[in-house]
Parts: structure tokens; C-alpha cells; sequence
């Protein structure tokens, strides 16, 4: 418990868990950042998302929402509606923000609208089954393509697709999750990832560039969630005029999208270091092996400094529209 004064003293509910299919990985997000506030003198309490949230904020008492929820129903708009139905304010992005951020091909949309390099694609519909041979001529692709659904994180679904025989396969895994599958050309080169801190006074941070270096390649589930499998490197081996290039590319995106609080661009870097935006995650993880705890750290904010930048998003969201004061 610190003596440092809290920045409110209002009850805090760190909402975790819920139904997708990042459920555990939520909740391991969740109970490091419910530590972390404990720590720093918060009243916080820990609530796995489910039936009855309403009447369980009611009967906590909760004033504040911080957001530890991953994939739909967490990251896509929907707990951010229904908790300002509420009039209780929370951290991360808005409505809006959240909403576009989760959907990847209307991520797309709007960056490459805001002249945003991403990667060229296109969707197919679950219950359709186009060709591949005609879907590669018609969008000018060819392989290897990744095929993901819309709507998901964590590289839940996702298939790199690099012989004619894995396309119907990619396309069931990806509709297994999503009406839509994105279809988009394979970026070959490196991962990168730059995590995004919104400030009180509307300043928007960069933190030091993270390469992700995963087995055969490829940054999946168990690549991004089994300790010890991937290397990170931090600050990213970029060139300083590159790592200013894709710090400057991640603003953009989480200012062309309206975001706030806490978030994370995914890149992928080709051998001739031209970046191009694959998403944004709009309530980046908080577990031990996550990457905007990495980068804040290489950055000098501790985990618990951290978790209260983030918290500053929801406190100055209390003072907006119809939302009730925080103590």
C-alpha cells in the first residue's frame, strides 16, 4: 500500500473475464491490474463479466469501470455502451473508437481513407465460397494470403494460406468466429508493434517500438501467450528514421479512429522497411509476457504507474456528458 495520495477515491470495478473466446487470457490481464491498483491504494475489486453485471456494479457500488475485457463484448463498443447507459465512466476508448477498432476491415477502411499504408484484401461472407485461383486474379493477390476473421484478437482464427489446399480450411476456422473473413496479401518481413498513451491534457505518447521475433514466424496464440516461446526485442533494431515513421503512423491511427486511454498498432515491416498497419488493439493486454507493459517499462513507467495512466482516461471521462462526478 503506498502513501501516495490515489487519484480518486472512488470504487473501481476491473472488469475481466467475460464470454469470448480471449476469456483467459482477460482474466489474467484483469488480476494483474486489480494487484496493481491494491498496491497503489485503490478500492478496487475484481468482477468476472457475466449475467447480472448490472445488479452486481449495483450491489459492488462501482464508480469507475477499468476495462480488462478482450475480444467481443469487451474491445468492440458493447460494455462501453451499456456502462454509459449507466453513467459510469471508464478507461480506453469511447463507443465509437472501440466499435471501429475491432473490426478490421473497418479499421481498414478509414486508415486507408486517411492515406495509412495497410495491406492490400478483401472479405468473403461465411456461406460463400468463391474460388481461390478467382478470388487472387480478381483483387490482384497471390499467395501467401492470410485469411483471419473480422472480428477477433489474439490471432484467434487466423491462417497464413501459402498452397491452393489450405484456402476452404482457412475460411471454415476464420467463420468458425466470424460472419466476415478478411482476406489480405501476407506482408513478408518483421512484426512490430507500438503501444499508444492517451494523457489528460490530450498529449498522445508513443512508447518505444517492439519487434517480435515467434517461432516458424508466425505470432499465434501460443506464440504470444506460452512464456518463453517468442523473443521480444525492445526498443525495436530499427532505424531511427523507420522507428520515427511507424511511431508517427500509430498516432495517426489512434487519432483517426477517435481512441483514448491505452492502446496498441500491429505492423508488419517488409525487408525494404516500408510499414503497413495490420490493426489496432484498443485494450491492450496487462499480463506478465504483454507488450505496452514492456514498452512502458523500456519507457521508465512502471507497471503500476502504467495502470494509472490508464485509469486517467476514465477520470477524465467522469466529467463528460451525462456521467455522474467521481469522487
Amino acid at each position: 500500500m503506498t502513501e501516495r495520495k490515489p487519484l480518486t477515491r472512488s470504487k473501481i470495478g476491473v472488469l475481466m473475464g467475460g464470454q469470448s473466446s480471449e476469456r483467459e487470457v482477460s482474466l489474467k490481464t484483469g488480476e494483474a491490474v486489480h494487484r496493481s491498483l491494491v498496491r497503489s491504494g485503490y478500492d478496487a475489486v475484481p468482477i468476472d463479466v457475466g449475467p447480472g453485471l448490472s445488479r452486481t456494479l449495483e450491489k459492488q457500488g462501482i464508480e469507475i469501470g477499468f476495462l480488462a475485457l478482450h475480444g467481443p463484448g469487451g474491445e468492440d463498443g458493447a460494455i462501453q455502451g451499456f456502462l454509459e447507459t449507466l453513467g459510469i465512466p471508464y478507461t480506453g476508448s469511447g463507443v465509437r473508437a472501440s466499435a471501429l477498432g475491432m473490426h478490421k476491415v473497418v479499421t481498414k477502411t478509414e486508415l486507408a481513407a486517411q492515406g495509412i499504408p495497410v495491406p492490400k484484401g478483401t472479405v468473403v461472407l461465411r456461406g460463400t465460397a468463391p474460388s481461390l485461383g478467382r478470388l487472387l486474379a480478381t483483387c490482384s493477390l497471390k499467395l501467401p494470403v492470410v485469411v483471419k476473421p473480422a472480428s477477433q484478437g489474439s490471432t484467434i482464427g487466423v491462417t497464413i494460406v501459402r498452397r491452393p489446399s489450405q484456402w476452404k480450411e482457412a475460411l471454415r476456422v476464420a467463420h468458425r468466429y466470424d460472419e466476415e473473413a478478411m482476406v489480405e496479401t501476407f506482408i513478408p518481413g518483421h512484426e512490430v508493434t507500438v503501444s499508444i498513451l492517451g494523457g489528460a491534457d490530450g498529449a498522445v505518447t508513443g512508447l518505444p517500438a517492439v519487434e517480435i521475433v515467434a517461432p516458424d514466424g508466425f505470432y499465434d496464440f501460443s506464440a504470444k501467450y506460452e512464456k518463453g516461446r517468442t523473443q521480444y526485442l525492445c526498443p525495436a533494431p530499427l532505424p531511427a528514421a523507420l522507428t520515427r515513421q511507424i511511431r508517427q503512423l500509430a498516432i495517426r491511427t489512434y487519432q483517426a479512429l477517435g481512441c483514448s486511454g491505452a492502446a496498441r498498432v500491429d505492423f508488419r515491416i517488409t525487408p525494404k522497411g516500408k510499414p503497413f498497419v495490420l490493426e489496432i488493439n484498443t485494450v491492450p493486454g496487462m499480463t506478465e509476457t504483454s507488450l505496452l507493459p514492456m514498452a512502458a517499462g523500456k519507457a521508465g513507467l512502471s507497471y503500476d504507474a502504467l495502470t494509472e495512466r490508464i485509469l486517467q482516461s476514465a477520470l477524465q471521462r467522469a466529467g463528460v456528458g451525462s456521467f455522474r462526478t467521481v469522487r
